[in-house]
């Protein structure tokens, strides 16, 4: 088997990388400030912000297929990944479009088709991690076993607790769900980060 320096991120995958937390913390942090009546985030989950008939819901239906856009295209771009994990971050990303593409019917309603997109979205963006991980020499950290393992099982704990609140109609739905889309939208962009500073620690040497 050949080794040698991992392949490189391209600066798309850097930019694609940046947007989905931006996305989706400014998208939610915008559609909330819009709504004319007081909206209680740790309360009420993001799909309320983009259901049919809610004020402004333009704003975060087009956040939140950014958002998906941009794991897809993160997905392209990471090259020094395991093959299985880019698949399952694209898989996320498509599904989170779906989420945008399938709204709940109101801000207080329910929907199969959406349920069904936001779980498949939960879960490939939970196990990516996992998946994309390498034991190869060179390996950059963030795809590591250790590292990919541990993302995996911090990522879904996140998850369980937002299904945990949504069974019990907890308090904190929205809090646990923000949580956990945060943490999903971040360990993309650390896995970048941490190959190109592998890539540019390799050139350097």
């Amino acid at each position: 088997m050949r080794s040698g320096p991992p392949a490189r991120v391209p600066w798309w995958g850097l930019t694609s990388a940046v947007a989905a937390p931006v996305l989706l913390v400014g998208g939610w942090t915008w559609a909330q400030a819009v709504q004319p009546a007081p909206f209680d985030p740790v309360r009420q989950t993001i799909s309320a912000l983009a259901a049919a008939g809610a004020p402004h819901r333009v704003v975060m239906t087009v956040a939140l297929i950014g958002l998906g856009v941009a794991h897809a295209t993160t997905a392209l771009a990471l090259r020094p990944a395991a093959t299985a994990g880019r698949l399952t971050l694209a898989v996320g990303g498509v599904a989170t479009v779906l989420v945008a593409l399938l709204p709940l019917p109101s801000p207080s309603g329910s929907a199969a088709t959406h349920t069904a997109a936001a779980s498949t979205a939960f879960a490939a963006l939970a196990v990516w991690p996992a998946l994309a991980s390498r034991s190869r020499p060179g390996t950059p950290t963030a795809l590591r076993r250790r590292a990919g393992g541990t993302a995996t099982v911090v990522l879904a704990l996140l998850v369980a607790w937002l299904l945990l609140e949504l069974r019990s109609g907890g308090p904190a739905i929205g809090l646990s769900e923000r949580v956990a889309a945060a943490a999903q939208a971040l360990w993309p962009l650390a896995v970048v980060l941490s190959c190109r500073w592998s890539g540019s620690r390799a050139r350097g040497a």
